[in-house]
């Protein structure tokens, strides 16, 4: 190899070294401002982490179901893998959100999450629910538990937007 190709490639390799270390440094101090690591734990507080989801958590612990139920209890899959990838998904499309400030307000709950949720009303009273709900597909015409019961999670529902 000649002299100027090693020089080239002497500069190419510091230039991708410091653009990985920009990286790995904004990246990090990201997830450290944000708290990332909190977002792995069950706790309902977390959830309250950014600033939006205040008036949902506070009207959660004044909800007929703040004794038995925490956010994650009803808002993500119960299973181990579903879960995380939910949470995953989720803090993906929050931060996005946040960070270009293009969200809704008030915040919206979308299809896939309203499908969770009726899942999860179902596990804790499915066997207290007529058959025909019990195996009712959100999104598709059908009601849903919420559709009556909206109040139980969150308490009265102004300004928490839809559903």
């Amino acid at each position: 190899m000649a002299s100027g190709e090693q020089h080239r490639v002497g500069w190419t390799v510091v230039a991708l070294a410091v653009m990985l270390g920009l990286l790995a440094g904004i990246g990090g101090y990201t997830f450290l401002y944000a708290e990332g690591l909190s977002y792995m734990s069950d706790e309902p507080k977390v959830c309250a982490n950014c600033h939006i989801m205040q008036p949902q958590y506070d009207s959660w612990q004044k909800a007929s179901h703040h004794t038995v139920a925490t956010c994650v209890d009803c808002h993500l899959p119960h299973g181990f893998i579903g879960k995380y990838v939910a949470k995953a998904e989720n803090g993906y499309h929050h931060s996005k959100a946040f960070t270009l400030q293009d969200f809704h307000e008030p915040i919206m709950i979308k299809e896939k999450s309203s499908r969770i949720l009726q899942e999860a009303c179902l596990s804790c009273h499915g066997a207290l629910v007529h058959e025909q709900i019990a195996r009712a597909a959100v999104g598709a015409g059908e009601v849903g538990c919420i559709h009556c019961h909206r109040s139980v999670g969150h308490g009265a529902t102004t300004g928490l937007g839809r559903r």
